[in-house]
């Protein structure tokens, strides 16, 4: 393979600079946790590509599942009935609040069709008026641009103004504010129930049962945005499933194939009965090679019972936390559910410290200068934990 400065090297020269200088790493394959860059060192991912690789690197499941299908066929258009495709969509059906879905190929994508299936809804019900979704702050949604005018973050938004018209935010656990934007023009409200991109902020349980009466009783629509909490990651299959409430719509992609393209939009039948033939597709959506990977890594996440190593995990890690974050003051808040799990600092930090535990071959991300985040694969053990937890012990005290 090429030497790491070629590929820099290139990337400077030919690729869009959408990224800046990355962090100087390229990998050429992994195993489980482990990840090999160009030179041959072992990292551990505790990151999963921003909640990505559910089941670790080349897990057998997924990689039999892409070879197979692939010496089959990869694609076929949507005039023909997929088996993969009715298979997941099945599978989907089975273990969620959903009635019916549809594919995508990314979690952006499956927002898309949430947005356009609830505007639909209302146009067809005779309330051509009722068109405005309502957004919380800190929110992420995607990078198109009606998803960029649903996300609550200015960074994202600046840019490309004006945006999408009809998006409003309200602050996160607030029913009052909440209440007060709800009008006669509103079609749905639509939220993570865990925030991850703004640093992992959890809706509280009062805040979500209130959001879903307020639906109920104005007659508009509950879309839950479960691209990053979904699957597993929060210690349940899905995020809601922790506050006794069911969306009338919910959006899946991340960890949904392991790591291939995929995007699901999961709906009630009441609400998934107004895309008629015609009203939605996608070219690559739902393709054999997606699904067959996508019901691979969703049947090891139930029959492997990974969404509760996340919950065990989780609870050791936040247990062992108590004594890091007593003997470091600069340690404000770990939070979050399951493996979507946030370390806020009173200090900017954060940058320094990824930097560090990088260079003790570790892999985690960072929101601004004071929140690291920690996602690893839901096939996380306590000894992966333990060794995590000393290296953040020992470059806290390095700094």
């Amino acid at each position: 393979c090429m030497k790491l400065s070629e590929i820099i090297q290139k990337d400077q020269q030919y690729y869009m600079n959408t990224f800046g200088n990355r962090i100087p790493v390229c990998f050429t394959h992994g195993k489980g946790l482990s990840l090999w860059d160009t030179e041959g060192n072992e990292y551990q991912d505790f990151f999963a590509g921003i909640a990505v690789s559910a089941l670790g690197h080349s897990h057998p499941a997924v990689v039999n599942a892409i070879c197979e299908q692939a010496q089959k066929f990869i694609h076929c258009s949507s005039l023909y009935y997929i088996e993969q495709q009715a298979m997941l969509a099945e599978l989907l059906v089975q273990n969620s609040c959903a009635d019916r879905v549809f594919f995508a190929n990314s979690g952006a994508e499956a927002n898309e069709g949430a947005i356009k299936l609830a505007r639909l809804y209302f146009k067809k019900k005779g309330f051509p008026e009722k068109f405005e979704i309502i957004t919380l702050e800190k929110s992420f949604h995607g990078r198109t641009l009606a998803t960029i005018a649903a996300t609550g973050q200015d960074k994202y938004q600046k840019p490309y103004s004006p945006l999408t018209p009809k998006f409003l935010k309200v602050p996160i656990n607030n029913l009052e504010a909440l209440e007060k934007t709800i009008n006669g023009n509103t079609c749905a409200v639509m939220l993570e129930p865990i925030q991850g991109e703004s640093g992992v902020n959890p809706t509280s349980v009062e805040y979500m049962k209130g959001v879903r009466e307020l639906c109920s009783k104005n007659g508009i629509l509950l879309i839950f945005d479960e691209v990053q909490c979904g699957l597993g990651r929060t210690g349940k299959l899905f995020g809601y499933q922790h506050y006794g409430v069911e969306p009338d719509i919910f959006t899946l992609a991340k960890a949904l194939a392991g790591g291939f393209p995929i995007g699901a939009l999961c709906a009630k039948e009441f609400v998934a009965a107004a895309f008629e033939p015609g009203d939605h597709g996608s070219t690559f959506g739902g393709n054999p090679l997606a699904c067959n990977t996508g019901y691979a890594v969703l049947s090891t996440i139930i029959n492997e019972r990974l969404s509760e190593n996340a919950a065990a995990m989780g609870e050791y890690f936040f247990d062992r936390m108590t004594v890091v974050t007593k003997k470091y003051p600069v340690i404000q808040e770990v939070r979050g559910k399951g493996l979507m799990i946030g370390i806020q600092f009173n200090q900017p930090i954060a940058k320094e410290l990824n930097k560090k535990l990088f260079e003790k071959k570790y892999l985690l991300g960072t929101v601004g200068d004071n929140i690291l985040r920690v996602l690893p694969p839901l096939i996380v053990t306590k000894k992966d934990m333990d060794g995590f937890i000393s290296v953040l012990d020992e470059a806290l005290s390095e700094m």
